[in-house]
Formats: C-alpha cells, structure tokens, sequence
C-alpha cells in the first residue's frame, strides 16, 4: 500500500474540519462537487491529494478560503473565543456569492429581531411580575 504523504492528511483534515463545520455529510459535500463519495473519503483520509479544480470546488461549496484549507487555522488559544467563531463566521460570509450572501444576512437579521422582541418580552414580564409582588406587599402592609 501506497503511504500517505503528510500535505495530503493535512489538507484532508481540514476539509473534514471544513465540512463537518458546514454541516455537510460526505454524501452530500460529493454531490456538491461532483466526486465519489469513496474519492471524498480518500481526500480525506489523506489516501490522495486534491487537484487545482477540485480545491476551487471545494472552497467555494464550502464558503472557506483556500488558505484555511490548504493551511488550516491558526494554531491559537482563541479557537473557543467568541471573536475567533465570529472571525471564521465572517469568514465564510465573505466567500458566499451575493445572492447567497443576502439570503443568509435576511435569515440573520430576522433571527436577531425575533431575539431582541423575546429578550423585550422577558424584561416587560420580568418587569410586570416585581409590580405585582411590590403591590401585593403594600397591600399586605
């Protein structure tokens, strides 16, 4: 059996990293790009390396830029901080096309708006339950 060379299971790793964080099976991520299932799985497994076409395909199915899947992400303590999620977020918006890039930023902005009302809400509760308790006491005082 042939061995595998070190660039190939890197840049497998994080394609796989890539795609789990894009929520794409192997099945589907193949469809998208137009390779075998088993071929994915090699990519991945580092068993071959990617061609030139194959990584343009890849980072733009998956909205990464080639240099986070030829490179992987930096090696850092800020991988659970919330400025790094939100750089790798920003990150892939950058790469979407505009239609996509709309449609995302819409569902964004009504998911944001839909919290802010549930936040207002909780806080026009929260506020209307502490006057009902401060009535409730000067009545019984």
């Amino acid at each position: 059996m042939k061995e595998k060379k070190t660039i190939n299971i890197e840049i497998g790793q994080n394609i796989k990293r890539c795609r789990d964080s894009a929520g794409l099976t192997q099945e589907r991520f193949a469809e998208l790009i137009g390779l075998g299932v088993k071929h994915i799985s090699a990519i991945e497994c580092g068993a071959v390396g990617i061609s030139i076409p194959t990584l343009m395909r890849v980072c733009k199915v998956l909205s990464v830029s080639s240099d986070e899947v030829l490179f992987g992400l930096p090696d850092t303590d800020e991988q659970g901080d919330r400025s790094y999620e939100v750089q790798l977020l920003s990150s892939r918006l950058s790469h979407l096309p505009a239609n996509e890039f709309l449609a995302v930023k819409e569902l964004l902005d009504k998911a944001l708006a839909a919290m802010s009302i549930a936040q207002s809400n909780a806080f026009h509760l929260m506020q209307s339950e502490s006057i009902e308790r401060e009535a409730s006491s000067q009545q019984e005082g």
